[in-house]
């Protein structure tokens, strides 16, 4: 499959998903959004397929949400922009292969949504998290509440959400976000290795377990109900509290 945003590709019962804006840090714009998803229903037509490794060229994972993409939209296109990121974690989430994230570099609020999204996260010790939202006047919306309770509980998830404290690999992994943190420079083979320790198994077995296991956490935290998100997120691009706090956010980054 050719896409603008990222690469995607299958070798035998693995494959492979690559954010490929590096330049960039791998913003998450509308059309990366609507890739990404597009790319996952793509594995999805190959039965082949058991495990796919999702990661992002160069030396981020990824930016999070290309913000500037998503204003300046005519009202009625606003919402369905806001609502794209959900689809694209609903698209990672569903899709019948077991999904590995591996992660390097800065991985920042959207990218730790499509990471919450995947099924096995793996990420390098030099790796860092920040969950900005709150510090840019708008709520962590995509879905990435209740993934993050899913994962690391309620209390963690407000501390990290409200405060936008960045944490790194080894905090991530002590309060459950990651399943491993390996040395930078052993990531490619660290993921490498798991995805073929994966594919070996039976596929039957592996969705049995994913499908198992995600029926139980949605019936105890309810993402389906991600659908108001954009909402939230309409609301916060437009408060004039929250306008300013986006500039002030952004006038200290440039300093």
């Amino acid at each position: 499959m050719a896409f603008k945003t990222l690469t995607a590709e299958v070798e035998g019962a693995i494959g492979r998903l690559t954010l490929n804006r590096p330049q960039k840090l791998n913003p998450l714009s509308r059309e990366a959004l609507a890739e990404i998803a597009e790319a996952a229903r793509w594995f999805d037509t190959n039965s082949d397929v058991k495990v796919v490794v999702v990661g992002g060229a160069g030396r981020a994972f990824s930016a999070g949400a290309d913000l500037g993409t998503f204003q300046g939209q005519p009202e009625g296109d606003l919402r369905a922009a806001a609502d794209q990121g959900r689809l694209m974690a609903e698209a990672v989430e569903s899709m019948r292969a077991v999904t590995i994230a591996a992660i390097q570099g800065w991985c920042v609020g959207g990218g730790l949504v499509l990471a919450a999204a995947c099924d096995l996260r793996l990420a390098a010790d030099s790796a860092k998290f920040s969950i900005p939202e709150v510090d840019l006047g708008i709520p962590l919306a995509w879905g990435g509440i209740p993934r993050l309770v899913r994962e690391i509980g309620p209390a963690r998830t407000k501390e990290l959400v409200m405060t936008c404290r960045p944490f790194e690999a080894a905090e991530a992994q002590a309060i459950g976000f990651l399943n491993r943190v390996v040395p930078e420079s052993s990531l490619p083979q660290a993921a490498a290795k798991l995805a073929d320790s994966l594919a070996a198994k039976a596929s039957h077995a592996l969705l049995s377990t994913k499908r198992h296991v995600n029926a139980v956490t949605e019936q105890m935290l309810g993402t389906a109900r991600s659908w108001a998100d954009a909402d939230g997120l309409v609301v916060g691009l437009g408060d004039a509290e929250g306008v300013a706090a986006r500039e002030a956010y952004l006038k200290g980054k440039d300093r």
